[in-house]
């Protein structure tokens, strides 16, 4: 796939705006539906503060492990080759609710304000399994700026397993799972679930990947995901090729090689893993209050220069220390595409990095306005008790804005239980997901807001 220049522009972007502007006011009632006495007020984080001494930002440091060549081509060439997010798409066996059709608890997980331009309800079981959590987003948006993956529209959703679900297995402790999405037709969006592996023994056998998905970024032909699963752990972020989707051809519970070929624990689609990120410190969480931060959140700013990755380290909102977030700047050679800018000795530094007070980030994304000099951070909060609405921060070196709420001009306004953060440039809009992060169903929606619009919504 040939990444295409960053600063163009089509005119299909601007009709496809306009066409889902319309949509919104389909959602505006269900929105109004919602009880504003669930919008209580919150604590203004303040300004970020920036991190400057070479102590603090070499916690940061990440080091390159990418898996051997021969490893991935044995294990390709075993399954019968790269099946391709095309092939993934065209066997999609799942088909998402308009919002129009998702029940009243569902849409109740919708944004108070802004209100949604799109919103979308899982399929069947998707809808209210207790096994499996909605955890990540990204889109074909950002892996390409014209906002399409082979002519196809697409939309990744990662979910992780539901480890404290009752009847979970300590076989599906931590599986990591990947909703390949056709949203090429808005009004249809339909999708096929993709399981995430790494390869073993060589590439002549594969086994399970074990991560929470909080984060999730897919840029150019590389898909990379938080490898924190709860447990201490070498890595911090998972590395994957989207032209190695392989395909399963033994249905049954084991994960690996069988009698016969592969299986895939059910699925018929793997992803294996081609590199990873270790904290170049340690395990992450180990050192002085945790120096070597665990991911929480990923995103994508195309606003960067060069393209970068964004991140926030995985805290509660009941932790006194200041959350950290920080970006990563994508390599610009020509054979690392979708790879981090690394040195010589593999080693990746963090080129930009802050504290906030804001804790329990659900979510961060920074971007650049036209015409100004320095990003906007935008950040998730999510509240510890059930049954509230989280709070959408913009901050920066100078203060602190929240989306505020019409009727009582509080803010907590933003989506239910809502995951991380993810922005089309294309179409102007801003893609999050709810229902991660807690046992409580049907609150599962995947839906939009354009970026302006909560940009006007700040108070």
């Amino acid at each position: 796939m040939k990444h295409r220049g960053r600063h163009r522009r089509r005119r299909r972007g601007q009709a496809l705006r306009a066409t889902l502007a319309g949509t919104a006011l389909a959602l505006t009632a269900a929105a109004t539906l919602i009880s504003t006495s669930q919008a209580t007020g919150s604590n203004s984080p303040g300004a970020l503060t920036p991190l400057t001494s070479a102590s603090e930002t070499g916690r940061l440091r990440l080091h390159e492990n990418l898996v051997a060549e021969d490893t991935l081509s044995t294990l390709t060439r075993s399954m019968g080759g790269n099946v391709g997010v095309t092939g993934v798409l065209a066997s999609a066996d799942h088909a998402m609710r308009d919002g129009a059709d998702c029940s009243d608890t569902e849409r109740a997980a919708l944004p108070l304000e802004p209100v949604a331009t799109r919103a979308y309800c899982w399929a069947g079981d998707d809808a209210r399994t207790q096994q499996w959590l909605p955890a990540s987003v990204t889109t074909s948006g950002d892996a390409d700026d014209d906002g399409q993956w082979g002519g196809q529209r697409v939309i990744l959703a990662g979910w992780t397993h539901n480890d404290r679900a009752a009847g979970a297995s300590a076989t599906d402790r931590g599986l990591a799972r990947v909703a390949f999405i056709d949203a090429t037709d808005p009004a249809a969006l339909k999708y096929r679930w993709v399981l995430l592996v790494a390869p073993r023994d060589g590439g002549k056998d594969f086994g399970a990947v074990r991560s929470r998905m909080g984060g999730m970024v897919w840029y150019q032909d590389k898909l990379i995901v938080t490898a924190q699963n709860g447990a201490g752990q070498d890595d911090a972020l998972l590395v994957f090729d989207l032209h190695r989707i392989l395909k399963a051809g033994v249905n049954s519970g084991v994960i690996g090689k069988v009698s016969g070929g592969y299986s895939a624990h059910g699925y018929q689609y793997v992803l294996p893993a081609v590199g990873s990120y270790s904290p170049a410190g340690g395990t992450c969480g180990s050192g002085d209050t945790g120096a070597n931060p665990c991911f929480g959140s990923l995103s994508l700013d195309r606003t960067s220069t060069p393209d970068s990755l964004v991140a926030t380290e995985g805290l509660t909102s009941g932790d006194d220390a200041r959350t950290r977030i920080w970006r990563y700047s994508y390599s610009t050679v020509a054979d690392r595409e979708g790879l981090l800018a690394d040195d010589s000795l593999g080693r990746v530094d963090a080129r930009e990095a802050y504290t906030t007070k804001a804790g329990g980030l659900s979510g961060v994304l920074s971007h650049t306005p036209a015409g100004a000099r320095k990003a906007d951070w935008y950040v998730g909060h999510t509240p510890d008790s059930g049954g509230r609405h989280g709070t959408l921060w913009r901050q920066s070196g100078s203060g602190t804005e929240a989306v505020q709420c019409t009727a009582d001009q509080s803010y907590a306004c933003w989506g239910l239980h809502t995951a991380s953060l993810s922005y089309w440039q294309e179409t102007g809009e801003l893609w999050t997901l709810s229902g991660t992060g807690t046992d409580t169903v049907p609150e599962r929606v995947l839906y939009a807001v354009p970026l302006a619009a909560v940009d006007r919504s700040l108070g």
